[in-house]
């Protein structure tokens, strides 16, 4: 299987778990894929609700109605992918620049299902940039702070978030405890959040492989 092929058969996977109600659809190509497939089974869902502006477009595009999150008491699952992930279900997110809206998402789901290609899978943490949404008055103030931590943080040039704000990707990191990071870089005065998903992990990896879609809980 190609990467593209791995994408489209998690995303194949992951519409099996979805049965009924209102589904948390995350941001990215293998969320594309996703949704690609819900919309084959939208008759069996109530509405969808997006983590980016992106993936509203592409759910309304395929005649799924997307909610706000407000007006939703909660859902049972949410899909999306991510950069990299290991074994325990931590994971890095946010290499489109939506983690933020992805993370309160995914805190309001029962189930996160993580869909991703064997490439994503790491035994440690870090080698992908982390990136760090930050309110723009706060860049230089929080680089800095990044480099006390270890890392080495650059400006994602000519991006800003569906928040209004900018992002931070962060180089050179060996996570090794990745929920104690979360929360030291969340504590940083000016980040929004990180794109660490550890204190909130997946709860089901979903991972296309070569040899067909691996299923871990």
């Amino acid at each position: 299987m190609t990467q593209d092929e791995m994408k489209q058969a998690v995303a194949r996977a992951a519409v099996e778990y979805v049965k009924g109600g209102i589904i948390g659809v995350g941001t990215g190509s293998t969320a594309n894929y996703f949704i690609d497939e819900l919309a084959k089974v939208k008759s069996r869902i109530d509405g969808a609700v997006a983590s980016s502006e992106a993936t509203a477009k592409r759910l309304k595009s395929h005649g799924i109605e997307v909610l706000d999150l407000n007006s939703v008491g909660g859902m049972e699952v949410y899909v999306d992918g991510a950069d990299e992930i290991t074994r325990n279900f931590h994971m890095i997110k946010g290499g489109g620049g939506a983690l933020t809206r992805e993370k309160i998402v995914a805190a309001c789901a029962r189930y996160f299902i993580c869909v991703a290609d064997q490439t994503k899978l790491v035994d440690v943490l870090g080698k992908f940039p982390l990136p760090v949404e930050v309110i723009p008055m706060a860049r230089s103030y929080v680089a800095r702070e990044l480099v006390r931590l270890g890392g080495q943080p650059r400006l994602r040039e000519g991006f800003t978030t569906d928040n209004g704000n900018v992002i931070l990707d962060v180089h050179g990191l060996n996570i090794l405890d990745p929920v104690a990071l979360e929360s030291e870089i969340n504590q940083i005065a000016g980040v929004v959040t990180n794109g660490l998903f550890a204190r909130r992990p997946a709860d089901v990896l979903l991972l296309g492989t070569e040899h067909g879609v691996e299923t871990c809980k």
